[in-house]
């Protein structure tokens, strides 16, 4: 167990190393507060000791601050605070005023989480780790990660580890899933081997290699390019929202890679898929059956389906205008008698059909003709009605919109949405609404 009892201030030598790679990496810079970390032996345990530095007006200042050790599922903290922010260090009993939070400041070493702890920072000794006998062929001096403690941790479970940093793929050595396939299959080994330049990954963060890949690719005997691909392609498509809200409800999550390499090859996407997924079921086609699923010449058979959908779009459309013409026929007949055409100076005409509304609105230039009210005129929520003059009873002059429900004037416009001129709005309100309030009674 890791003890601050047998912790040691640091050795001058090491402080000496610090405080010129400090100084160098500073140039000059103050008030910011870095970390270096060195190995040592406390205990007989091979422990590495993070220190704090500070420099406060031209005046460097250095201290131990976090203890951890191979054999120790804790490590030591002190004057140290973490949190998602980051770390702050207490220097106030370095003889730094107002520089940090009293409760950091007593000096004591607290018991604290591991992994909390492990902060990113060089080590300046790595070698030393190769004085102990146990780690003497761990190669932990090539291992250039901060986390050399979890490496050596693994190293004595997982001896094999030495095997890939010798091959020069440390970012694979701490981990297990890889560790123990070597372990414990030879053939492995000779794959990683044959593989070892493009393991190596030198080609930068978008050439990222993980463990999970490298597994895949040796379990379905596939190239690691490939495995990065499909890797890639897998993850974008989970958030794909052409799958996640239609596509995979006939391709689920385990069959993601048939499907990635069937777009690859098909030089096609999800987007288009989708399209033709969405024209398939529109026909009724049974998209379990391979075929429908993955069609050999996919852009024919979707421009196919595309088509057919469209055909029967249009016949579903054809049949829907039929329909809204006959009720907007039926219903224009069942109020026919609210009509007004007497010996006055303006007549009031119910629409007959959609085209009528069309051609009211696209002369007066408003909007009867479109935003839904023949739909409204078919499910009798309101009525439209033609204002005319009586010597040009078939030109657009008001348009008027009846309320079945209120029994009253909704809208009246005339040329752009202008307000109709006195005569007409008394003709509209004084006459013709009186009457057609009093003819509606006597609508079945």
């Amino acid at each position: 167990m890791l003890k601050a009892k047998f912790i040691k201030e640091t050795p001058k030598y090491i402080i000496e190393k610090i405080r010129r790679l400090d100084e160098e990496k500073r140039n000059g810079c103050e008030n910011y507060t870095s970390f270096y970390s060195y190995l040592t032996k406390v205990n007989n345990d091979l422990a590495k000791i993070i220190v704090a530095c500070k420099m406060r007006d031209h005046q460097w200042f250095c201290k131990q601050v976090v203890v951890h050790a191979v054999h120790s599922d804790i490590c030591l903290v002190r004057d140290l605070d973490y949190s998602l922010f980051g770390y702050t260090v207490g220097w106030r009993n370095q003889g730094i005023p107002n520089c940090s939070r009293r409760y950091l400041d007593d000096g004591k070493w607290y018991e604290a989480e591991d992994k909390y702890y492990n902060i990113a920072c060089p080590i300046v000794n790595r070698k030393f780790a190769l004085k102990f006998e146990k780690y003497k062929y761990s190669v932990a001096d090539k291992y250039k990660f901060y986390d050399l403690i979890k490496y050596l941790r693994l190293y004595e479970e997982y001896p094999q580890a030495e095997y890939l940093m010798k091959m020069d793929l440390p970012q694979f050595a701490t981990n297990k899933a890889i560790l123990k396939q070597i372990g414990k299959d030879k053939h492995f080994r000779k794959w990683i081997i044959s593989n070892k330049t493009i393991l190596q990954n030198k080609y930068g963060l978008e050439s990222y290699i993980s463990s999970s890949i490298v597994l895949n690719a040796y379990k379905t005997d596939i190239s690691i390019r490939k495995a990065q691909f499909l890797d890639r392609r897998t993850k974008e498509i989970l958030k794909d929202r052409c799958y996640t809200e239609r596509i995979s409800k006939i391709i689920p999550k385990k069959e993601l890679t048939e499907f990635i390499e069937y777009l690859d090859k098909q030089k096609t996407g999800t987007a288009t898929y989708n399209d033709y997924l969405i024209a398939c079921e529109k026909i009724g086609l049974d998209m379990t059956i391979e075929k429908n699923k993955y069609p050999k010449d996919f852009q024919k058979w979707h421009d196919i389906r595309i088509d057919q959908y469209n055909t029967l779009k249009a016949l579903e459309d054809e049949k829907k205008r039929k329909e809204l013409y006959k009720q907007f026929a039926q219903v224009a007949e069942k109020y026919l008698s609210l009509q007004r055409n007497l010996n006055e100076d303006y007549i009031m005409v119910i629409a007959k059909s959609p085209a009528e509304l069309i051609k009211e609105g696209d002369t007066l230039s408003h909007c009867v003709g479109r935003m839904n009210y023949d739909q409204k005129f078919a499910k009798e929520e309101s009525l439209i009605f033609f204002v005319r003059d009586k010597n040009l009873p078939n030109k657009p002059f008001v348009t008027v919109e009846y309320s079945l429900l209120r029994h009253k004037v909704l809208q009246c416009y005339g040329y752009k949405n202008s307000r109709p001129n006195e005569d007409v709005l008394n003709y509209i309100n004084k006459i013709w609404l009186p009457y057609a309030n009093r003819k509606i009674k006597k609508v079945a």
